[in-house]
């Protein structure tokens, strides 16, 4: 690279009839040497739009985009937020089959370049002429059904198929075990999929026996270790053990060299060829042997498959030195764990009924402020997993707020996996903060963050918010609370509709307060809520006595003394099941409010109700009307029906 040096003396200079005059002197450096262009950065057709989003910050407390921004549509409830997805995705589907049995009308092309995907697809049938072109077509594509039908069809014209072609196909059959796989178009469908089987049914049986795969691998002659690589992983990876094991050892026998992802799929498959975990883990020792010797380099793959295997042997401590043996000796091959890797490490030392494990913390220091992407099927049950260990295992408030900030790392939250994992998620993530964070932090930080756009915390999840806002006496939550739980549709759960008067009845605001009117209004819309339910024939609520008695004491603190005498006739109407009674506290309250209120006759229907009731203290209460009321004889005599003629007795005691 040449330099040149040069100083200029300017006086003047005229520019566009303006004068710009340099004073001094100044030094310019000019760099002569020819132009490197850089190499091109290949570029996907989104990385400007993720380039734009990139600067625009998440709004937790906003609705996902899928949602029509309308507070008055936007659903709140967990199965509504699955029926209006689930609606779109329904119609999307809709548009896919009209394209496919209506190919006639989607002949225009007025896209240029062509678009493939909005080309009607072409329908295949049992008396349809094929072509190799068509099934290769097909593959290329991923249409199961269609490649099977074509395969059929060629088979039956006699016609010759390559042997490339042949392969491929049965890569395709063995890959989704002859079945259609679903559209990424459908990511709704996918997003809420339950998936709390797959762990429980990892090692379930579900290869078709019998079926085209198998069919396509006898027909090609001498099968080459291609072949026998893709129907080995194809049985192993639905659990036809048995079978790919043999096929395995068939060929090594003919002198094939399969490849590591084959050993891979044969470490998988250990747990149920081998039942004992000594036989076990000889038999995974003895297969990462025999890839030494052939010079195979093991991968993620096989990190993965051996510490799932090691996952399933127990908790002991051999269990947990050949994990952290086999960690090491991957890391110094090279090989980067993936989250599936510490989603295993977690189970194989987090054991339900085994000592407490700090082992997940450990991990955290490897993996925060990193940035993961899917490499591993298993890689999303990695943060539903290191959170519940938080809340049951090690019962760390810091160790879960340490696991959520690597799932809100940049893009790290793709690995969430489905509605169902982020539900468990959060609900774990709530309850563990809950109980260990100071509930005016927990309702600020978190419960206003997260509910209810990105999690709807479930019955049992509201009850423990609801506990600990009893407990530290944080009373002033209870109005947006409730709300919630009309909002999330719980007023038939009896667990919430008891505990919300309890609280309100055991924990007076102060004097003067608009709490006293506020809980005043939420105990007059469960009133009119319970009414509303108790005509509805298809729900049979029971609450107890002492809720509606909760309720009376609440609306009296009010001075509400009307809705506290519709809740007494609703108990003495029987028009809800009742189980018990009030407290006999509740019921002197409202004979005092009576008397304040002078209604005489709605003190002697609280004492016919404790009577009719079966409630000991009723005598007290008609005690207590005898003490407080000036009562003419008609009310006498209907006190002296209920508790019996001695009660006119201390009415005249009472008199003199």
């Amino acid at each position: 690279m040449t330099t040149l040096w040069s100083a200029v003396r300017k006086s003047s200079l005229n520019l566009s009839h303006s004068n710009v005059y340099f004073t001094n002197w100044f030094v310019v450096r000019l760099y002569s040497s020819k132009i490197n262009i850089p190499k091109r950065i290949q570029r996907g057709p989104t990385d400007i739009l993720r380039a734009l989003e990139s600067t625009i910050e998440r709004d937790p407390t906003a609705a996902h985009y899928k949602y029509h921004d309308d507070p008055y549509l936007i659903p709140r409830v967990n199965y509504t937020k699955r029926m209006f997805a689930m609606a779109q995705e329904s119609g999307r589907k809709t548009a896919h089959w009209i394209k496919e049995q209506h190919p006639e009308l989607f002949q225009h092309r007025e896209a240029d370049p062509f678009i493939q995907s909005f080309a009607p697809t072409i329908k295949f049938t049992p008396d349809s002429k094929v072509a190799e072109e068509d099934l290769k077509h097909a593959i290329e594509d991923t249409h199961v059904s269609d490649a099977s039908l074509i395969y059929k069809l060629l088979k039956k014209m006699g016609a010759e198929i390559n042997n490339d072609t042949q392969l491929n196909l049965l890569e395709l059959l063995c890959f989704y075990n002859g079945d259609d796989a679903m559209s990424d178009e459908f990511i709704e469908e996918k997003w809420f999929k339950q998936t709390s089987k797959e762990v429980r049914e990892q090692f379930k049986k579900t290869w078709k026996d019998g079926g085209l795969a198998e069919e396509v691998f006898i027909s090609i002659e001498n099968p080459p270790a291609e072949a026998y690589s893709a129907i080995i992983q194809g049985m192993a990876k639905y659990y036809q053990a048995d079978r790919a094991f043999e096929l395995f050892e068939e060929a090594k026998g003919k002198g094939h060299i399969l490849n590591t992802d084959v050993y891979n799929s044969i470490i998988r498959i250990s747990p149920i060829l081998k039942e004992g975990y000594d036989l076990r883990w000889s038999f995974v020792v003895d297969l990462l042997n025999q890839m030494s010797k052939a010079k195979l380099k093991p991968n993620l793959g096989t990190l993965n498959a051996v510490l799932r295997v090691l996952s399933t042997m127990g908790g002991g401590k051999l269990v947990k030195e050949n994990v952290l043996k086999t960690l090491a000796e991957f890391k110094n091959l090279g090989v980067e764990p993936s989250l599936a890797s510490w989603y295993y490490v977690l189970i194989a030392f987090c054991k339900d009924r085994g000592p407490k494990s700090g082992v997940l913390f450990e991990i955290l220091k490897e993996i925060e402020n990193k940035e993961f992407t899917a490499r591993d099927i298993y890689d999303t049950y990695f943060f539903v997993t290191a959170m519940e260990i938080c809340r049951y295992h090690l019962h760390s408030k810091d160790a879960a707020e340490r696991v959520h900030n690597v799932l809100m790392f940049k893009d790290n939250y793709n690995l969430i996996g489905d509605s169902y994992k982020e539900s468990i998620y959060y609900r774990h993530y709530t309850s563990i903060l809950c109980s260990q964070m100071p509930i005016e932090e927990f309702m600020s930080i978190v419960y206003s963050i997260i509910v209810p756009n990105i999690y709807i915390p479930e019955p049992s999840v509201v009850k423990e918010i609801l506990d600990s806002v009893e407990a530290t006496g944080s009373i002033e939550f209870l109005p947006k609370l409730w709300q919630d739980i009309v909002s999330f549709d719980y007023i038939r759960r009896n667990i919430i509709i008891e505990t919300v008067p309890a609280i309100m009845a055991n924990n007076e605001p102060p004097e003067g307060s608009e709490l006293h009117e506020q809980f005043a209004i939420i105990a007059r819309d469960i009133i009119q809520r319970l009414e509303a339910l108790s005509q509805d024939e298809r729900t049979k609520i029971s609450l107890s006595g002492e809720m509606f008695g909760n309720l009376i004491r609440v609306l009296l603190r009010d001075n509400d003394f009307n809705s506290a005498c519709t809740v007494l006739q609703k108990l003495m109407k029987g028009q809800i099941e009742v189980l018990g009674v009030p407290k006999i506290e509740d019921l002197q309250l409202f004979i005092e409010h009576c008397e304040k209120n002078k209604a005489p006759t709605k003190a002697i229907d609280c004492v016919q109700y404790a009577a009719d009731s079966g409630h000991i203290g009723y005598e007290e209460l008609a005690s207590k009307i005898i003490k407080l009321f000036t009562l003419d004889e008609n009310h006498l005599n209907k006190l002296s029906k209920i508790v019996g003629p001695d009660i006119l007795h201390q009415q005249e005691s009472v008199s003199c």
